[in-house]
């Protein structure tokens, strides 16, 4: 939580405390229960409904306690209260090159010439992105499903996986310690090339038994969807399509018909 204003060290123009999640000169009146909290984020962890940002109309100055309409200047100090502020979100920080993005209906960190907004994942996405990502309707309306909390409006960034899918940054980064597909689809979460010529040679020197050696399966691609019929292999089955060994197996193993 944030500390009280007054204390040593909130001193001069630029009188900035704020809390964990925003450095400010302000509190937030919440519209809701007219409580003070240094932002929206301490507000719902504290009480048991949200504050909604857009509604607020007041702030209290942290150096002088004035309790004033919503600005970016204390009127009674003259003490910044952010770097940067926008009057709709109703968010002071420092200047972290934000912007509000009229299409997400909220600011994001920018700088704004870097990213763009994807009208159909209705996000906005870095410019490295742009016509090299798979659109997926509202995607970004979807809750992370590793941690199964908010993406849209969450302080941490959004990785676009290669099959849309999008998993909070930090979400991601834990994922690849446990596994490299993606939990809803099981598309593979970053190019495995080099891992599947890897285990292209594995399997090559790594014979199966001899009651294994002609046994056939139908196996299912997570990656490109195809079906293929291959020899059933211990390490891993290859799709005969696009060459992927993110595959399922899809029915028994079975042996040739000469041999049955």
């Amino acid at each position: 939580m944030a500390t009280a204003g007054g204390e040593p060290g909130c001193a001069g123009q630029g009188c900035e405390q704020g809390c964990e999640h925003y450095r400010r000169g302000c509190r937030l009146r919440a519209p809701c229960c007219g409580k003070l909290y240094p932002c929206r984020l301490c507000h719902d962890g504290a009480e048991e409904h949200q504050l909604d940002r857009f509604r607020v109309s007041e702030v209290q100055c942290i150096r002088c306690h004035l309790l004033q309409k919503a600005q970016q200047r204390c009127e009674g100090c003259d003490s910044l209260f952010g770097e940067y502020y926008c009057d709709i979100c109703h968010l002071f920080d420092r200047d972290k090159k934000q912007y509000h993005c009229e299409e997400c209906g909220i600011c994001r960190i920018g700088p704004k010439e870097d990213f763009f907004h994807c009208s159909k994942c209705n996000l906005c996405l870095s410019l490295s992105l742009r016509g090299k990502h798979k659109c997926i309707e509202n995607v970004s309306r979807q809750d992370c499903p590793i941690c199964l909390e908010d993406i849209h409006t969450s302080r941490v960034g959004a990785h676009v996986l290669p099959c849309g899918h999008l998993l909070h940054r930090t979400c991601y980064n834990e994922m690849l310690k446990e596994g490299y597909r993606c939990p809803l689809c099981m598309h593979s979460a970053l190019d495995m090339t080099r891992y599947w010529r890897q285990l292209d040679n594995e399997v090559a020197q790594t014979p199966m038994p001899t009651e294994y050696q002609n046994m056939m399966v139908e196996i299912l691609c997570n990656d490109c969807n195809a079906r293929s019929t291959v020899q059933f292999h211990l390490l891993g089955m290859k799709c005969k399509n696009c060459e992927s060994y993110n595959t399922a197996q899809d029915g028994r193993c079975r042996l040739p018909l000469e041999e049955q």
